[in-house]
């Protein structure tokens, strides 16, 4: 008599992977002073120079350019016109960083979704 037993599947449990985590949405401080420090290398203007014709310290713009300081309107409004621009036109620069897909889908609360993101593989039994 065998004493054989019948061969059985060893099951093993896929482990999740890690979620990467969801790109955070930019900060306004941070988008801004991009906008600022672009314009300003694209004049080859110094940060002195601005600072002076915003009436405002070089170290603050260089604060604000870093996205390190949260400036008022009035401040906004200064650097820009210290750079020939209106408040609008800095907003206008500001779009693109803002507007950018991001890799997350927005969906409306109360929805769902059934189809796999970029990356992500679903199996059925």
């Amino acid at each position: 008599m065998s004493s054989h037993t019948p061969n059985r599947a060893r099951v093993i449990p896929l482990r999740p992977r890690p979620q990467a985590p969801a790109p955070k949405e930019p900060l306004w401080r941070h988008v801004v002073g991009d906008a600022l420090r672009r314009e300003r290398l694209a004049q080859e203007r110094t940060l002195k120079d601005v600072a002076e014709a915003a009436r405002i310290s070089m170290p603050y713009l260089s604060e604000l350019e870093r996205g390190r300081k949260e400036a008022s309107s009035e401040v906004l409004a200064a650097a820009a016109k210290a750079l020939g621009l209106t408040l609008a036109e800095l907003l206008t620069l500001t779009q693109s960083e803002l507007t950018r897909p991001t890799s997350s889908t927005r969906r409306t609360p109360g929805t769902t979704s059934t189809a796999p993101r970029q990356g992500e593989v679903r199996l059925a039994a």
